[in-house]
């Protein structure tokens, strides 16, 4: 009597699950609509990795528990925190680890109540809006305020943690701010601390990639910048970079919006004649220069 064969170990095809998840487009978009940011798009890339071989371990019967997908998104304001936090829900939508493509973004006082009773109620409603989708709070050392005995932030911060642990599977928390902050915020609450399992630390736009942004921004909206406006744009950049609350791309747009502004009160005031589809998309040298940047 022949012996039989041993059975076939199972297998997977990687690259299948991967096109078939989408998450190819999601990460070419990132690469694409995203400027710089080379370790935040690395460390994204490592998270998927890491899901998609989770995934194919769990479709041939392999041990996989739940990966623990709790965030934290340091760096400056401007620098693109929330635009990943709505890109890596996209991802983990694609590889099936939350059931909405859906991100509720938050603050302190959509959290926290001003009177005793106020807050759970506040936050179970938020928790309840984000389930089965992304919770991203946003400066979320605000939260706990030691100074004040009278806050309500530690309650807040009480039924998040349940909430995190018990649910999962079902709810990724992504807490977002200063990397300074966030790490008093963290020894201040070692409970927070250790359901986090991925810190991303988001870098500074260089002045060349803030340029980048700019012509991005503009074309965005249908706008173009004529070719002495980008220039002005440049020194404007490195000008607005060496004052006080600056904010990276937030200020670039705020920058633009200003530009645009003046841009039409020109137009506006040589009105009487026709005006070009082409002088309607264009930001000139001068509504850039007009910025008090170059006269401070």
């Amino acid at each position: 009597m022949a012996a039989s064969s041993p059975a076939a170990e199972p297998s997977i095809d990687l690259d299948a699950l991967y096109r078939q998840s989408g998450i190819g487009d999601l990460l070419a978009g990132m690469d694409r609509e995203l400027v710089g940011l080379v370790p935040v798009k690395t460390r994204i890339r490592e998270i998927a990795a890491l899901l998609l071989v989770e995934r194919a371990r769990r479709s041939i019967g392999l041990r996989a528990e739940p990966p623990s997908l709790h965030m934290c998104f340091t760096g400056n304001p401007g620098t693109g925190k929330t635009s990943v936090a709505r890109r890596m829900a996209g991802l983990l939508h694609g590889l099936g680890y939350i059931r909405r493509n859906h991100v509720v973004g938050v603050t302190r006082d959509d959290l926290v109540g001003q009177y005793i009773g106020h807050t759970a109620p506040k936050t179970k409603e938020v928790l309840k809006r984000a389930m089965g989708g992304v919770l991203f709070i946003d400066e979320a050392y605000y939260l706990y305020r030691p100074e004040n005995e009278r806050d309500y932030g530690q309650e807040a911060i009480e039924i998040l943690l349940q909430v995190m642990e018990d649910n999962r599977d079902d709810l990724v928390v992504i807490l977002a701010g200063y990397r300074d902050r966030m790490e008093v915020f963290f020894r201040s609450n070692p409970g927070m601390a250790s359901r986090i399992a991925h810190h991303v630390d988001f870098p500074d736009y260089e002045a060349s990639e803030l340029l980048e942004i700019a012509r991005l921004m503009a074309a965005g909206m249908q706008y173009r910048m004529a070719p002495e406006a980008e220039r002005a744009m440049s020194d404007y950049i490195v000008r607005r970079m060496a004052q006080p609350r600056f904010a990276n791309a937030r200020s670039i747009r705020n920058a633009l919006d200003r530009a645009r502004l003046r841009q039409a009160n020109r137009l506006f005031e040589a009105r009487g004649a026709a005006i070009a589809a082409a002088d309607l998309q264009t930001i000139a040298e001068e509504d850039i220069r007009k910025s008090r940047v170059f006269t401070q």
